[in-house]
């Protein structure tokens, strides 16, 4: 990937496991942040998948943007490939990103993969059951979305999807 920076929309914001030299709030345009992603595995088992995060298409969407350091640039870059890239549940895209109100970069993106079988569009009640009640390898399912949510209030950031989720996993 011919880029130095990563866009985090879900986890990546508050767990992003590389170094990196710096981060900011950054935008992109033609995606926003779904919960359309079925998780066996992390968040989820089998016979009870959770559901995680993935830019699916239209809107817009608010994450971080991470420059990478060009000296651990390929190690970043390797470590986000074998976590996100397993099963084709997304794809890799280079997208534009705003960084601040004149910057615009070019970074790496995991997008929801709608061809894959853990791409699922659910109904809002589901979304909310799987993460009140699904568990996987990485803990519960419910504190996936409340530390996604609380790491973009505490950067003065309103996601409208996790502001309707939130008070029915704290309820």
């Amino acid at each position: 990937m011919e880029t130095d920076w990563v866009f985090g929309y879900g986890s990546l914001i508050w767990n992003p496991g590389f170094d990196f030299a710096e981060s900011s709030l950054a935008r992109i345009h033609g995606y926003h942040r779904s919960f359309c992603i079925s998780s066996t595995r992390y968040r989820g088992t089998p016979e009870a998948p959770g559901v995680v995060l993935g830019l699916d298409r239209g809107g817009s969407c608010i994450g971080m943007a991470f420059k990478l350091r060009p000296q651990t640039r390929l190690a970043a870059l390797q470590a986000l490939f074998e976590r996100e890239m397993t099963g084709g549940v997304y794809v890799a895209r280079v997208v534009a990103v705003c960084v601040g109100p004149h910057q615009r970069e070019q970074a790496l993106a995991f997008v929801a993969n709608p061809c894959s079988a853990a791409y699922a569009r659910l109904a809002e009640a589901e979304i909310v059951r799987r993460l009140s009640h699904c568990q996987g390898e990485r803990g519960p399912n419910r504190d996936y979305a409340l530390s996604t949510w609380r790491s973009l209030a505490e950067r003065g950031v309103h996601c409208p999807h996790l502001n309707r989720l939130v008070p029915q996993l704290t309820a």
